[in-house]
């Protein structure tokens, strides 16, 4: 077992991750090398990192509650917003999803391409704006988002297949702390359930921050 991933699984349990599927994952992908050489021997701290970018690395025990929340089976075909590292996206396809990633920024979308195939994980990574996520593409199982939105983006729940799940950390008005919320599209109804205080970088895109 490589060095301090046993007390990232530890950690993880008591913040509430009981999913045998998600808790192998998060053993399973090698977090090293999804960050920076600099920063390698705290990959498996619980606090988000800082990439190339000026983008960072969400804290494990963000990607395994999202893991956890997008309740996953084999074969699900996932959406990965804000693919950054390229980690999240690792993360949900040792859970046992079909993952297509969207990124904004063309340096990150390529980074991640290289380590994923690096380590023969199939998933395909479009430079994009995530807020209108990958209409060619739907619908999805589920889609997971890695960004704060100042709102619900319109585009992503409509990308949903019946049954389907969305992620997605959303600002608290008036607090310094995002909300993580789960959208399932319920016959035709969009059913939203808070899961939480969380802290995400914010998303840039149409639907969401502006740039600058």
């Amino acid at each position: 077992m490589r060095a301090d991933i046993g007390e990232m699984l530890d950690t993880l349990r008591r913040g509430g991750i009981r999913d045998t599927r998600v808790l192998e994952a998060m053993a399973a992908v090698p977090r090293e090398l999804f960050v920076p050489a600099a920063l390698v021997g705290e990959a498996y701290a619980d606090r988000a990192l800082a990439i190339e970018c000026g983008q960072s690395i969400s804290q494990p025990l963000m990607v395994a509650a999202v893991a956890q929340a997008l309740e996953l089976t084999a074969g699900d075909t996932v959406l990965d917003v804000g693919t950054g590292s390229g980690y999240q996206a690792a993360v949900l396809c040792a859970c046992g999803g079909r993952v297509v990633g969207i990124e904004r920024v063309p340096e990150l979308a390529d980074s991640a391409r290289r380590r994923l195939a690096a380590l023969g994980i199939e998933v395909t990574v479009h430079v994009g704006d995530g807020s209108g996520g990958l209409p060619d593409r739907a619908p999805f199982d589920a889609i997971a988002v890695a960004a704060t939105a100042p709102r619900m983006p319109v585009a992503l729940p409509r990308q949903l297949r019946e049954g389907g799940r969305l992620v997605i950390p959303l600002h608290r008005e008036g607090d310094e702390m995002d909300e993580l919320v789960r959208l399932r599209m319920t016959e035709g109804r969009w059913v939203t359930q808070a899961l939480g205080p969380c802290r995400f970088v914010p998303m840039i895109g149409t639907d969401a921050y502006p740039p600058g």
